[in-house]
């Protein structure tokens, strides 16, 4: 199969090491960082010069606690300095000054800014929702005491370059979907993101690690996993997609996620494709009433109301958490370690589905990939751009037959699912007729009705009300 996907993918295409290779793992790389310069600096055979990848990161990737002698380069040694990082632009509405923040470097816009010349050429680049990967030049304005108001020294951008390395033709990608059959292209995505199918004992173990790539497919897919310690969601949520935020747990409030009044700045939730609350039994939500209000009401609208600030956001919600191996059942109750927020029926009915961790293997040697696979960035920005495909949804409302009086909330939830199953699983199709009807059935029907059964008997087990209450049976149109 590897000589197909070089064929078919040749250029998106690159040779990872992760069982031997300790360089980048050293290097603490995300995976689309890693991957960028692997194809940057690897040949034809995937060998790479370790020097000149390493003079290329000291150059342009730093670390955190290099800052200070950047600033020390840029402020009082008068120089420029280029890194690769992620930026996030504003526009003072009173002032109309521009600004970004480096949030990796903790530089927030109060110390920098992007004159109006600098900010004609490269603004089609920085106009991004959110947070923009790129490498960016920074300079110097310093400070001016003469006049009146005083003006403050400030970190200035210079120069700015987009970093989407690959052209990303999502057609063609749908296309050269169909030169594979199925079992394949669930081994292709596996390496998409650094996994060696062949280390895992069944289907069900890949289909289960796969699951959680549907909140990077689709709009919106809200989703709660329990899984044991060492099975990767850190990995997968954190370090694959530039698209993504995973926080660390903590306290994640109500002015952290969605609106923070006193910065006048939007919270976590608006941005990124996913929001993935990683440690969820630790979280410190903060006013769990206040919380669970707004945390209600985007959960289902994807809008929000925060301090009187209106916003709205196409971000999944992500809940990660552990689970002992007494609790991995799912006819039994699972959420009485987690933070009583989870323990109310109403947000439980917004979050689509489960997914059953306890089914992905600890990570091992033998899941970590050493061969030929697809370029995670490049993966990673066809989900991206796959977000905005509606086609798919379609295909699903009509194939799909819903019983009558089936619950809304459910047969939404299992509609959603099941679409972001058709996209990650089979691409290719462009309408009903090109579906496989019973593979539509086993790969994306059929795991979204089990996925949205776990939460309905998670809220039977918390209120009478749902006891006993089954997901309504949705079937494929002969």
């Amino acid at each position: 199969m590897t000589d197909k996907l070089r064929d078919y993918f040749d250029e998106m295409v690159v040779y990872k090491d992760l069982k031997n290779n300790n360089f980048f793992s050293s290097l603490g790389l995300p995976a689309f960082l890693r991957d960028y310069l692997l194809k940057m600096f690897s040949d034809d055979f995937g060998n790479f010069d370790v020097d000149e990848v390493s003079a290329f990161v000291k150059k342009f990737i730093p670390k955190k606690e290099d800052w200070m002698s950047i600033k020390n380069k840029i402020i009082y040694e008068n120089e420029s300095v280029q890194i690769l990082t992620k930026i996030s632009v504003d526009i003072n509405i009173k002032t109309g000054e521009i600004s970004f923040a480096i949030p990796d470097f903790g530089v927030t816009e109060k110390e920098t800014l992007i004159e109006p010349a600098i900010w004609d050429v490269y603004k089609e680049d920085l106009i991004n929702t959110g947070e923009t990967w790129g490498i960016i030049k920074l300079g110097y304005r310093p400070p001016d005491d003469t006049v009146k108001p005083k003006i403050p020294g400030k970190i200035k951008l210079t120069g700015f370059k987009n970093f989407r390395p690959y052209t990303v033709d999502v057609e063609y990608f749908k296309e050269m979907r169909s030169n594979f059959e199925t079992d394949e292209w669930i081994d292709i995505l596996l390496g998409a993101i650094d996994y060696n199918a062949d280390g895992y004992e069944t289907k069900l173990q890949k289909l289960t690690m796969l699951t959680r790539l549907l909140p990077f497919v689709e709009k919106r897919i809200n989703l709660i996993e329990l899984a044991p310690k060492g099975t990767g969601k850190s990995y997968v949520f954190g370090h694959i997609s530039k698209n993504g935020l995973l926080t660390d747990g903590g306290k994640v409030t109500r002015s952290k996620m969605f609106y923070d009044a006193n910065r006048r700045k939007p919270g976590y939730i608006c941005g990124p494709d996913y929001v993935a609350i990683d440690e969820v039994k630790l979280v410190n939500f903060g006013d769990e009433n206040e919380m669970r209000s707004i945390l209600q009401g985007y959960l289902e609208y994807g809008t929000f109301n925060s301090n009187g600030y209106n916003g709205e956001s196409d971000a999944g919600v992500v809940f990660l958490g552990n689970i002992k191996e007494e609790n991995m059942d799912e006819y039994g109750y699972m959420l009485g370690e987690l933070p009583t927020l989870f323990q109310e029926t109403a947000l439980l009915d917004r979050i689509h589905g489960f997914v059953k961790g306890w089914d992905i293997p600890r990570m091992n040697d033998g899941l970590k990939l050493t061969g030929w696979a697809l370029n995670s960035e490049y993966f990673c920005s066809i989900l991206h751009e796959l977000r905005n495909d509606m086609s798919y949804r379609a295909i699903v409302e009509k194939i799909v037959e819903v019983p009558k009086h089936a619950d809304t909330r459910d047969t939404e939830a299992i509609k959603r699912l099941a679409t972001a199953y058709l996209k990650l699983l089979f691409p290719n199709v462009r309408n009903e007729f090109d579906v496989d009807k019973m593979e539509f059935r086993d790969y994306c029907l059929t795991p979204a009705m089990k996925m949205r059964r776990i939460i309905k008997l998670q809220q039977g087990m918390i209120d009478s009300e749902y006891k006993n209450k089954d997901v309504p049976c949705l079937m494929v149109r002969e």
